[in-house]
Formats: structure tokens, sequence, C-alpha cells
């Protein structure tokens, strides 16, 4: 109980990061009110499992209502908080108000008229005919009608827009609610700084290497836990520091090459991002994964899926000989009550590639009524394909959230992350091991940026490569079915 409590705490730090991250300017509701909205349903389920227990199951009704009410609640209180430009619709309304929402629009327009008749310009008729410019906290939006492909109406004005605000705006092709693309100008950060603070390299390699380090400690304690074993015995029984080491260089190998594959596409798309950070964790698996932080946008959704899909694919091949080579090393032991985490008796039927995979490495040793007591290169290769499965989930900004939004673009994306968290949840109901993957999910915000571009498709191959991550990920989660198995003979 102790570590679900902690578990808790650490889901509300982030919680709180991305809240503000995700609210922070544009609107004025209190940061710590949408955050309690959204940890609300963490909250109430959590003190559900303090006072009553493992034995008796949360009540359905108490699971679904917090989900669908709590994101209404939120989207709500960020509305209301958003500052209005209200028309003057009639030429009755008295000065004072006439003037409050002149100050309000002249807030809210980081461009002067002059410069505003500088941008109509910038939109010729015949590539994107301009009807009207719209003034917001953090963007200029530029609505009318596409009159040409949006590839080549974004080069366009692209060009235009550089000539004449050079690098002081961001501009974003974009899709809009009716289905009508808009252009976007958001104030660009960078410009605002001294050159010498945009041409400062970002990487921190001594960050990232004490990153590293830490992570290769927590990492190889909890592989001497896993073990049956406690730190404390190093010291009459050095050889237990192997077992720690077989457990966390395999697994923080699959973590560097996943996060390389994003690192080094996003290179090749010229985009500015930080190393590899490895995120060390006294508890559970001793660590919470890694990252790259990219600082630039995205050009477009074709870079948008490739810098997404690398990730996975690249983690996805170290894994698969990790964990083969690891399972070959395996012992089988009769079957018994276990879960997803019970590596000492561990059912690799849960996984229909997983059991495909220790079928292939054990043989007839994998039988009926059989398990396996996972080697800790076993249990490392495990977790990163649970890892890669975790990652490919289309849900914001998780790579298959990424991928999704490539591949169907923004709009499609948010109902296709809805539905991947109401599956969660429904497989949580039915497995009690996924209910800190839902509550992570139901966390999460739907949106992510959209690439500078966000209208132009992708190409055949990559909607195919999209839809093939999707298949992997639901023969990760998918269980092996009966009739498989009495084939398989196990």
């Amino acid at each position: 109980m102790i570590k679900l409590w902690l578990v808790l705490i650490l889901l509300s730090a982030v919680t709180y990061g991305i809240v503000q991250r995700s609210i922070s300017g544009i609107t004025k509701t209190p940061v710590w009110l949408c955050w309690l909205v959204m940890m609300f349903p963490a909250f109430l389920w959590t003190a559900w499992s303090q006072i009553y227990g493992e034995s008796q199951p949360i009540p359905i009704l108490l699971l679904l209502i917090p989900l669908l009410v709590c994101p209404l609640i939120y989207g709500w209180l960020v509305q209301r908080g958003k500052p209005v430009v209200e028309e003057s619709k009639s030429s009755s309304k008295n000065s004072l108000e006439e003037t409050r929402v002149s100050a309000i629009a002249k807030t809210l327009k980081p461009i002067n008229s002059e410069e505003e008749n500088s941008l109509r310009s910038c939109f010729p008729w015949n590539i994107y005919y301009l009807q009207n410019i719209d003034y917001r906290p953090q963007a200029i939006l530029c609505r009318g009608k596409l009159k040409a492909i949006p590839e080549e109406a974004y080069r366009r004005v692209k060009t235009n827009v550089e000539k004449e605000f050079g690098d002081r705006f961001f501009l974003i092709l974009q899709e809009g609610l009716k289905g009508q693309p808009f252009f976007a100008l958001i104030p660009n950060p960078q410009a605002q700084g001294s050159k010498k603070d945009r041409d400062e390299p970002i990487t921190r390699p001594v960050l990232a290497l004490l990153f590293l380090a830490m992570t290769v400690v927590t990492t190889t304690v909890a592989g001497i836990e896993i073990a049956g074993f406690t730190v404390e015995q190093l010291q009459s029984e050095p050889d237990i520091l192997n077992r720690g080491l077989l457990y966390s260089i395999p697994l923080i190998a699959i973590l560097i090459v996943h996060e390389l594959g994003h690192y080094f596409v996003s290179l090749s798309y010229n985009l500015r991002c930080t190393l590899p950070y490895l995120i060390p964790f006294p508890l559970f698996f001793g660590t919470l994964g890694a990252f790259v932080q990219r600082r630039t946008p995205t050009p477009h959704r074709r870079a948008l899926f490739d810098i997404a899909i690398a990730g996975p694919i690249a983690g996805f091949l170290i894994t698969i000989p990790i964990l083969f080579w690891g399972l070959t090393q395996s012992q089988t032991v009769p079957l018994e009550t276990s879960n997803i985490f019970d590596f000492k008796v561990f059912d690799p039927r849960s996984s229909f590639l997983l059991a495909m995979i220790a079928k292939s490495a054990l043989g007839s040793k994998l039988g009926v009524d059989i398990a396996i007591n996972l080697h800790p290169i076993a249990i490392a290769g495990y977790l990163g394909l649970l890892l890669t499965a975790f990652n490919l989930i289309p849900v914001g900004q998780l790579d298959g959230g990424n991928i999704a939004h490539a591949v169907f673009g923004q709009r499609m994306a948010l109902v296709i992350g809805q539905i991947a968290r109401i599956l969660t949840t429904v497989l949580a109901v039915i497995n009690p091991s996924f209910w800190l993957l839902a509550i992570f999910l139901w966390l999460m915000p739907l949106i992510d940026q959209p690439a500078l571009n966000d209208i132009t498709e992708l190409d055949g191959y990559r909607d195919f490569a999209g839809l093939l991550s999707l298949g992997v990920l639901i023969f990760v989660l998918l269980p092996v079915p009966i009739t498989v198995a009495n084939w398989l003979n196990f």
C-alpha cells in the first residue's frame, strides 16, 4: 500500500507539470483547480483501495463516472477562464464597453496595422484566399479557403511570412473543427533571445552520463531485489551483484536504443533535441524510462511519424533478441496463480507475442500447466516488450499517439485516443494489473502539439507501417486464444 501512495504522489507531480504546461497562458483558471479535477479519479480509487483493500473491487459506476465527468469539467474550467474578445454587435453599446474591448484586443494583437497589411499580402489569392484574421492570446489565426494543394500552399505562405517577419513567428497549417484548413502564426520564443542563446548547444553529455550512472545503480539494486536478495547481502555474497547487472545492463540498453531512434531521426530533420536522458527511480523496476526532448517544432506529419515510430522500431529490434536469449536461460516451473509481474512463476500466455517467443525459445519444455522462472535477462527483455507496447498506445504524446496523429490527423487521433483510454479501463477491470496504466492514460492530455504543416497526409508505406505498429500493440496485449494454445500444446 505504501508503494501505491508513492505512485500516486509521483503521478500527482507529473500531472501537475503536464497541466501547468498545457493551460499556462491560455486560461485564468488556477492550475491547482484543473490539476485537482484531473487527479480526482486517482484519488477516489486509491481511497477506495485503502479503505476496502483488494478483496472488494471498485464498483463499475465509480470507475466510469469520474472518467467521463472529470475531463468534461476540466475542459469547461479551461474554457471558462479563457479571455474573450467581444466584437461590437450594435451601435448602442456604451463607450466604456468599447474601451474595454479595445484594450483587450490591443493586448492580444502582437502586430500593428501596417504589419497586418503585410501579413495579408503573404497569402496569394490563388493559393489561399484569406477572409479574416483572428487574434488569440497565443496565436494569430488566418482563416480562409485553400486554393492549392496543402504542401504547395504551406511552402508559398511560409516563404512570404519569413520574408516579411523573419523568424519572429512559427507558421502552422492546421485543419479546423469544420474541416477547413487555416494558418496560425505562433510567436517564436527563440527569436526573442540573442543569437548566442539560439546557437547554444542543448546537448549536455555530463548531465546525460550522470543520469545514466544513477539509473545503473537504481536498476542494479532493483535487479538484486527482484532476484530475492537484499543490498545488505552484497557484503557477504558479492556474486549477487551479477544478478543485478544481468537485469540492469540489458534494460538500460533497450531504453537507450529506443531513445536513440528518436534522437537520430530528429537530427536527420535538422531538429534541435537533447541527448537521451534516463530517469532513475529507487522503487519497482529501478527506472521510469528515458526521454529525448525536442526544442524545435516538427515540420510536417511525415517527420512526426518518422520520429515517433523510430523509437519503437529500434527498441523492438533489440528487445526481441534479448528476450529470446533470456528465455533460453530461464527455467520452467509448475504453473500457479500469478500476475504479469510475478517473475518466479510467470505465465507467458497473457501475451500472444510473448507466448510465441517463449515457445520458440523453450520448445517442448513449455507445456500445459507450465510456467517460467524468468532469468534476469528475460525480465529485462519482458519489460522492454511492455515498454514498446506502452509507447505504441495511441494516446496523446506517446509514440502511438503521434503515429495516430500523423496517419489519421489530429481530430481523428483525439477520437482514437479516447477509445484507447476506455479499452484500457475495460482491460483493467478484467485484469487489475493494468489499473496503473489506465489511470496514467486518463491523466495524460489527448491533444499533442501539431506539426507545422499538419495537413499534408502520409504516403502508403507510412500508413501501412502505422497500422502494423497498432498490430504489434494488439499482439502484445492480446492473450493467447485457447485454440492456439491447444494447437501448440501449451
